[in-house]
């Protein structure tokens, strides 16, 4: 279970990438972060990330030194979806801060929404047999859940910046 300081550390680090994704919908004038300044968040949230499922995923050394490499082929195929994600929420952004989103626009954005969501799923799927060879089950079932609930911290954070679609 992530404990107190793991998912308070978590949430204030989603907060901040939640709002920064979130950030061309909130404000067209504003400039958004240089990409070294995404950069740098990026790695911070890789990094509390890492510490997160360090400390909940009790892993003796043996399985550690067989779990760190494909935890982190996994963030590196998810990176590739938040990057779809980031570019579909800035898409939303400039068709919302246009104006009302045209039918055939939201219809896309929906979509693409749908189809990232499905290639999520697919990408957990497809890592939850590499990781049962090298974790036990129990093991392979918490850090799925830990992933879960860090990707229901940062939609839920995303959900409540968002603006709704008019």
């Amino acid at each position: 279970m992530i404990n107190k300081y793991s998912r308070d550390m978590l949430r204030a680090v989603l907060l901040i990438l939640a709002a920064t994704l979130a950030q061309p919908a909130l404000s067209a004038e504003e400039t958004a972060p240089t990409k070294s300044d995404m950069e740098v968040l990026r790695d911070k949230i890789y990094a509390d990330k890492k510490l997160i499922v360090s400390e909940n995923m009790d892993l003796t050394e043996e399985e550690a030194s067989k779990f760190w490499p494909i935890y982190q082929a996994y963030q590196e195929d998810l990176h590739t979806i938040n990057e779809r994600m980031a570019k579909l929420i800035n898409e939303y952004a400039l068709s919302y801060n246009k104006g009302a989103i045209l039918d055939k626009t939201a219809r896309q954005l929906i979509d693409q929404a749908i189809d990232i969501e499905m290639d999520e799923a697919k990408l957990r799927k497809s890592y939850v047999p590499k990781l049962s060879k090298v974790l036990p089950g129990a093991k392979v079932a918490r850090y799925m859940q830990i992933e879960n609930k860090i990707r229901a911290i940062v939609r839920y954070e995303l959900a409540s910046a968002i603006p709704l679609a008019y």
